[in-house]
């Protein structure tokens, strides 16, 4: 079994453990696909790229990277809830992407997604990863994001 594979069972037993436990899951849970909720995750990635680009109007870039990571990330939930699926937890959103994308119920551009979060520990990047940029950014104290960051 794959790294993904292991990872997404991992996040599927932690969800259940949780939930019977009375507590908020932090991680998978199969449910009903919900085509409204994953157009409100559309629309929240929609208003998080509109920030992107206004914070770049107002000098505040140094939040674009944060505001990109999230608008890709909402569109990742809202294939996840089309496909029936919630997740309270990022590893195990990339994870099941992962999943989803090795087993071609979804067309996504698995390169792609290790660009933005890398899940395979022995995967390396020339540059880092929108995950890498959002946290310097975020928890740095830059004040600017260079143009040049994701080129």
């Amino acid at each position: 079994m794959s790294h993904v594979n292991h990872k997404v069972k991992w996040c599927l037993k932690k969800a259940e453990k949780e939930l019977q436990e009375g507590n908020k899951h932090r991680g998978l849970v199969k449910k009903n696909p919900d085509l409204a909720l994953a157009r409100k995750h559309i629309l929240k990635a929609e208003h998080n790229l509109q920030a992107v680009v206004r914070f770049k109007e107002i000098d505040f870039s140094d939040w674009s990277a944060p505001a990109t990571f999230y608008s890709i990330y909402h569109s990742l939930l809202a294939v996840l809830v089309k496909l029936g699926y919630e997740s309270r937890n990022q590893e195990c959103t990339f994870a099941l992407i992962y999943q989803l994308i090795e087993t071609k119920q979804v067309n996504l551009d698995a390169k792609l997604i290790s660009e933005i979060n890398a899940m395979q520990p022995e995967e390396a990047h020339e540059k880092p990863t929108i995950v890498d940029v959002r946290e310097s950014e975020q928890y740095g104290v830059s004040l600017s994001l260079e143009d040049n960051t994701y080129n």
